[in-house]
């Protein structure tokens, strides 16, 4: 790929406008095997990815100092939001988690007593979960640290750029959860 073929920066080159994050010399290597592919979507999901994966190491900074993983925090975020008990197959799916996962964590955090779980008077096989005092206090006393270093996180984007990227991965994260959720053949 000559110099001319190559797409300049105001024609949207991901690569040109970030310049040296670790997926631009990926994307570089590439195109120097492949020089006929099209790298545009390794060059949006690869810093995706990458951005996701330096976030998660540092966010959880404050979880490992309460104690808590990521998915544990995630369950009991959940309860704190919605403001009410919920099931465990509710839980899954606010989590994103599968169920044997779910009723694991809830486990750990019952016998750390951050949550109650009571048996439905109907169902036998139902539960319904809900933070104790301590649970709630737990994620009230994390989220705003956790806020505070997603905010530095992003301290280095003007606000109109922070508006525009929410919107954009907004947009991404519809399609992808109408596709991915769909029935497949």
């Amino acid at each position: 790929m000559t110099a001319t073929d190559r797409p300049s920066a105001t024609q949207g080159d991901a690569t040109e406008v970030a310049g040296g994050d670790t997926v631009a010399g990926v994307v570089r290597q590439w195109r120097a095997v492949h020089p006929d592919l099209d790298t545009g979507p390794m060059e949006i999901i690869g810093r995706i990815t990458r951005c996701a994966a330096l976030l998660q190491q540092a966010e959880d900074a404050p979880l490992r100092r309460a104690g808590l993983s990521r998915p544990e925090f995630d369950l009991l975020g959940a309860l704190r939001r919605t403001g009410h008990e919920l099931t465990p197959g509710e839980l899954a799916r606010e989590t994103f988690s599968s169920g044997a996962a779910v009723t694991k964590r809830l486990k750990q955090l019952s016998g750390r007593g951050l949550v109650d779980r009571r048996g439905d008077t109907r169902d036998r096989r139902v539960a319904h979960v809900r933070l104790t005092d301590a649970g709630r206090d737990l994620v009230d006393g994390i989220l705003p640290e956790q806020l505070a270093y997603e905010a530095a996180a992003l301290s280095g984007l003007r606000s109109p750029e922070r508006e525009d990227l929410a919107a954009l991965l907004g947009g991404l994260l519809v399609q992808l959860e109408g596709r991915l959720s769909a029935p497949r053949a």
